[in-house]
């Protein structure tokens, strides 16, 4: 379990507080992806988060998808835990309701069976 961490208000600041890689992104682009370094990576030295953007031709593009994307990360990683699920019972006349249901369709089968063979 990670720590909550505080998220600077400005993108320079988060930045600063990264570790930022660039590669190829690769895939479908053609040519011009295939010399480019436009994919991002970026690593949130405090948390340890790792956050990647590929989808544009732009690196300037990239890293700032990638700084929304590790914003809303972060959110989500301060947001207090959601309470423990109570586990709830069928009430008694829910019960009731679904086993006659089930001794009515019983009915309903064997009244379409043929008859016994002493008629």
């Amino acid at each position: 379990m990670m720590l909550p961490a505080d998220i600077p208000r400005s993108d320079a600041a988060l930045l600063a507080e990264c570790e930022v890689q660039t590669f190829r992104a690769g895939g479908p682009g053609g040519q011009h992806q295939n010399v480019t370094d436009s994919a991002v990576r970026l690593r949130h030295r405090p948390t340890g988060l790792t956050v990647t953007c590929r989808a544009q031709r732009s690196q300037y593009l990239n890293k700032m998808d990638a700084l929304r994307r590790l914003r809303i990360k972060l959110r989500k990683l301060n947001a207090p835990p959601a309470p423990p699920r109570r586990a709830t019972r069928p009430s008694r006349a829910a019960v009731e309701r679904r086993l006659n249901a089930k001794k009515t369709r019983g009915a309903v089968k064997r009244l379409r069976r043929p008859p016994a063979g002493d008629e």
